[in-house]
């Protein structure tokens, strides 16, 4: 069955550190013992790019090791949406209220994305209950806490506030530094630990770009087979730390 999971995204490969270990310890725990109920619904949340949607994925990959006859259902809250307008152009409506119900844990990414699509989220509703009831697993992703969600439907964010939610923030710079050298690893050149410092140092509003700037830097040592240091890689990432360091500019709000 295709469960829309990335298989290279695992625990064995996800950078623990202070901003996400709670996060970790709990998606993990649900992986290991998905029938107790505790922290059930769980909600991480946090800006793009700090790990949520590795985490989702992780626990989805470990629940299929665990039991690969599992049905479990990764997607994006776009796709779930996308899925329901056809459904109702389709008349089957039913089967797809029945696809969620059946299955053996439910992993939403993103569901921000609700904003103003109050039927949606009242299905959603709905199923995350009957999995509940089931005792199946629900893991869910926001960019912000249930609290702070004004999008979300009323009773959807009682649903979620009665689980457990857990907020994921940007990497430290101990973290960003082994992010970074094991993303070398995986390309298979060797960063030196100054300048995983600089970049780390220079780069650190989230993972992905992180990730961005050791891919660039990957492509430059491979195109002009220089060796990787400090000197080269200002010129290399550039547009990556000028980003970094432009200033941000609010204009004055009228009442």
């Amino acid at each position: 069955m295709n469960n829309n999971l990335n298989s290279k995204l695992t625990f064995d490969n996800f950078v623990e550190g202070k901003s996400n270990r709670m996060a970790l310890a709990a998606t993990r725990g649900i992986s290991e013992h998905p029938a107790l109920p505790t922290h059930k619904p769980l909600l991480l949340y946090g800006s793009t790019g700090v790990g949520k949607t590795h985490l989702i994925h992780a626990a989805g990959n470990a629940l299929i090791r665990r039991n690969p006859n599992a049905k479990v259902i990764y997607l994006h809250t776009e796709r779930f949406m996308a899925n329901r307008i056809s459904a109702l152009h389709n008349n089957t409506i039913n089967e797809f209220k029945r696809f969620y119900y059946s299955a053996n844990a439910l992993l939403v990414d993103e569901i921000q994305f609700f904003a103003g699509k109050e039927e949606p989220q009242e299905d959603l509703h709905h199923i995350i209950n009957a999995l509940l009831e089931n005792g199946q697993p629900v893991i869910l992703t926001c960019d912000r806490s249930p609290q702070e969600a004004d999008s979300l439907e009323k009773r959807l964010k009682s649903l979620l506030s009665c689980g457990r939610s857990l907020p994921m923030k940007a990497p430290d710079l101990e973290t960003r530094m082994e992010i970074l050298k094991r993303k070398a690893e995986e390309a298979k050149i060797g960063l030196p630990n100054d300048t995983a410092l600089f970049i780390a140092q220079r780069i650190g509003s989230n993972v992905r770009e992180l990730e961005g700037a050791l891919r660039q830097l990957v492509a430059h040592v491979r195109l002009t087979g220089e060796q990787i240091n400090i000197r080269p890689i200002q010129e290399t990432l550039k547009d990556f730390i000028a980003l970094q360091a432009r200033p941000v500019y609010c204009k004055n709000l009228r009442n």
